[in-house]
């Protein structure tokens, strides 16, 4: 019992970063704010080209697949690396599969 008590104590310090859930509620405000004017509020696109998050557009790819969209940007959809922290990205993630049914 205490040897498995020490070996998390152990792994846990040495975890370079906590690892922290994603937050809809953080991920919705920051869609409000960058994303709303191409992907509409409901996820419905009002880009051409934009995906439509409500028709399920995009979503079926990783959560880290989805962060480096994110980062890189594509076609009118700009980079947010310097802008969203990584937790931020994984926080808008996590918003826009709620909005596909």
């Amino acid at each position: 019992m205490l040897k498995s008590r020490l070996l998390l104590l152990y792994l846990t310090l040495l975890l370079p970063v906590p690892l922290m859930a994603s937050s809809t509620v953080e991920g919705q405000k920051l869609y409000q704010r960058n994303c709303v004017s191409c992907h509409g509020p409901d996820g419905i696109s009002m880009m051409a080209n934009a995906p439509s998050f409500k028709r399920g557009e995009g979503l079926f790819k990783s959560d880290m697949a989805l962060q480096q969209h994110l980062k890189n940007g594509r076609n009118a959809c700009p980079s947010f690396l310097g802008i969203l922290r990584d937790q931020e990205m994984l926080d808008v993630i996590a918003y826009i599969r709620t909005l596909y049914p």
